[in-house]
């Protein structure tokens, strides 16, 4: 009898210090956004990828693309201000993400020199 109450507490707490994935009451968008890596260096919303600004906090798949899109349709931004003209992101979200955030030299096919 003995033995096994010892066994089993033995199982439990082996359990019981193994780390969960999530804890049961968590959401799946809390699970995933607390394994979502916080960007270190700040990204260029001229050049960054949907991708890239799905790193940022705050920012999913959806307003990623948006913005990319506003971006191709309106041309590079001049300022990040400008960000906030994308639907989905405003003011609030804007200056949380502002110190992340900078405006430099688009991409262009232009810059590469003629053979000729």
């Amino acid at each position: 009898m003995f033995r096994t109450v010892l066994s089993i507490v033995a199982v439990v707490s082996l359990l019981g210090a193994l780390p969960s994935a999530a804890a049961p009451g968590q959401t799946k968008a809390k699970a995933q956004s607390a394994s979502k890596p916080a960007s270190t260096s700040p990204v260029n919303i001229n050049t960054a990828s949907a991708t890239d600004f799905e790193g940022l906090p705050g920012i999913g798949a959806k307003t990623a693309a948006r913005i990319v899109e506003y971006r191709q349709k309106n041309g590079p931004f001049k300022k990040i201000e400008e960000l906030m003209n994308v639907r989905g992101l405003g003011e609030k979200n804007f200056l949380k993400l502002k110190s992340q955030l900078t405006v430099g030299a688009a991409k262009a096919d232009h810059d590469r020199q003629d053979p000729r």
